[in-house]
């Protein structure tokens, strides 16, 4: 399933740049987390759910870099960026090699399933 974006076709050509540059910088610094770390985790102080996906991924020895975006008192415009480029509505988001696999339950549910095991393998040289 393809996920419905509104495209450039449909947006005033006076808006497209501002809605482009739209706190780019906090979707640049995802991207470039996701492209030199295996595991990122996303998420934003006073939220205890990325402590619990952080605790967890810890629990199973697997390395992650964090990056926390203010908390509910502040960068609430901030993280929105990251939400409507990643289209997943709520922190933490976790990447397993750059793939968005959801929150702190789709991790534990990976986990449950044993699937996280084989995301996480160390992958074999080509």
């Amino acid at each position: 399933m393809t996920r419905t974006i509104l495209d450039d076709a449909h947006l005033h050509p006076a808006i497209r740049e501002r809605i482009a540059k739209n706190h780019a910088d906090i979707v640049a610094e995802v991207q470039s987390a996701l492209a030199a770390n295996r595991v990122v985790v996303v998420g934003m102080r006073g939220n205890p759910f990325p402590k619990k996906a952080r605790r967890m991924l810890a629990e199973k020895g697997t390395q992650h870099t964090y990056l926390e975006y203010g908390s509910y008192f502040s960068q609430w415009r901030r993280r929105t960026a990251l939400k409507m480029w990643s289209g997943w509505p709520t922190f933490p988001m976790i990447f397993i090699d750059g793939v968005l696999i959801g929150g702190y339950s789709d991790l534990e549910r990976l986990v449950e399933t044993g699937e996280f095991t084989t995301l996480v393998a160390p992958r074999l040289p080509a």
